[in-house]
């Protein structure tokens, strides 16, 4: 019986050795399918509203913390709490060789409309509104591009020569904005004391040239304004507490200035309202039509510290404003069409854009 159970055992065992074990195919779970890319950011160009923006504030503008960021100048927008301010900043530029042209508010009739900024080979037509910091009013003294490297003006631009080399010191005659101890021009919209509303033959082809809407730093930057209680000009009576940062979003700590107790306290008219449901917030889906900003080049995001080129309303009660609000009883129109501009002969510019520079006074910094 022994014999016979030991005999089973063995022929079981080479049976097993002759089992072959096939392994299943493993198959990977197909990947999942891309996101769909984020709409485009779009600003809002023909932003309405029947009372003009608070004057511009007076403040110090922060050094350039990055060799190659260029400054762009705080200024008013329109959000649902009404006018609020986005405090000048440096950015990167989207790529090398790229200039920007502030955004503004112009009259158009009873109203007073919004144009967006944009970036460009060339600066173009912003009001000849006096934003400091080399904005004063026609083309950028503060800097220059040269052989791809940007150039400061160390005249009007507050520049850390330790961290930033590429400079250059040339005196500007401020002839937009009176600058002495009691009189200093703040007109925040063209159509105003010391501003224009017609381009020079330069600005003028500016126009048509490409341009590239705001980096989504910008984009960022203005949102969080927008969002922000502290930069409300009814909250602020138009002297914000964050008038410039260093980075774009960076509202405290280093780097951020406030804005200085130059003028009268800003109050709002009343009732004050966006004539158009684009004055609110801008777009993220572009329609036909002028209302969106249309760029030739899409904007990139960009990190602190990254090299440019590498970026990852008619009122009925009292005006209590220094500048000029519609005239009382008149009701909101539809915006005029703007009239042709007429070339007229520009002077000779730097290549840094702007005029060339005469000798004479330093501006006060504002921008």
């Amino acid at each position: 019986m022994a014999k016979n159970l030991g005999l089973a055992a063995v022929v079981a065992a080479t049976a097993l050795t002759g089992c072959v074990v096939t392994p299943v195919a493993y198959r990977p779970a197909p990947p999942p399918p891309p996101a769909p890319p984020p709409p485009a950011v779009v600003y809002e160009s023909t932003a309405e509203v029947n009372e003009p923006p608070p004057p511009l504030p007076v403040y110090e503008q922060p050094a350039c913390p990055v060799e190659g960021y260029i400054w762009t100048p705080g200024l008013w927008r329109w959000g649902p709490q009404g006018y609020f301010w986005v405090p000048g900043t440096w950015v990167a530029p989207p790529r090398v060789g790229l200039l920007w042209t502030p955004g503004y508010w112009g009259m158009a009739g009873a109203v007073f409309v919004f144009h967006a900024g944009y970036w460009g080979p060339h600066i173009g037509f912003y009001g000849g509104i006096n934003y400091g910091g080399g904005y004063v009013g026609n083309g950028y003294a503060g800097g220059r591009w040269v052989n791809n490297n940007f150039q400061y003006n160390t005249a009007v631009t507050n520049v850390n020569v330790t961290n930033v080399h590429n400079t250059y010191n040339q005196t500007i005659v401020n002839n937009v904005t009176v600058v002495n101890n009691t009189n200093i021009t703040q007109t925040s919209y063209a159509g105003g004391p010391g501003t224009r509303t017609q381009p020079t033959a330069q600005e003028a082809v500016a126009v048509s040239e490409p341009h590239v809407q705001p980096t989504v730093m910008q984009v960022q930057h203005e949102s969080a304004a927008r969002t922000n209680p502290a930069l409300a000009a009814a909250h602020n009576q138009g002297h914000p507490p964050i008038a410039a940062t260093t980075h774009a979003g960076a509202f405290s700590g280093p780097g951020v200035t406030a804005a200085k107790p130059v003028g009268a306290a800003w109050h709002p008219n009343t009732p004050a309202a966006a004539v158009n449901a684009a004055a609110h917030a801008p777009a993220t889906n572009p329609t036909p039509g002028p209302a969106a900003y249309r760029s030739a080049a899409p904007a990139v995001a960009h990190n602190p510290g990254a090299p440019p080129g590498q970026a990852v309303a008619a009122t009925t009660a009292p005006n209590h404003n220094v500048q000029h609000a519609a005239p009382q009883g008149s009701q909101p129109q539809k915006p005029k069409a703007a009239a042709k501009a007429t070339p007229k002969k520009s002077e000779k510019g730097e290549k840094g854009e702007g005029g060339k520079p005469h000798e004479g006074e330093r501006p006060e910094q504002r921008g």
